[in-house]
């Protein structure tokens, strides 16, 4: 089963570009919350990710990933497919 991905953006934020690029090279289904402008979504988006407001914020089955470093770091620690759950073949 594929892990839940939810990722708050800003639709012209390079850094959300990127981390939705890494998403979908890897083949990952996520649900975005484009949020330009709206206070009230980056509000809830703040309460989520412990007072962080920069865009964008990941979150894997709830899990708060942090932003697009964050990912990065994750996949390049070998760490993000377990958390994906995705299996590995080579």
């Amino acid at each position: 089963m594929a892990a839940m991905v939810e990722i708050y953006t800003w639709s012209t934020c390079p850094f959300c570009i990127r981390a939705k690029a890494l998403l979908t090279k890897k083949g990952v289904d996520f649900t975005e919350y484009c949020i330009d402008g709206d206070e009230v979504a980056r509000e809830k988006m703040a309460q989520r990710s412990y007072g962080r407001t920069s865009l964008p914020q990941i979150f894997i089955n709830d899990q708060h990933i942090g932003g697009c470093d964050d990912l990065y770091a994750l996949e390049s620690q070998g760490k993000l497919d377990p958390l994906l759950q995705i299996s590995v073949v080579e």
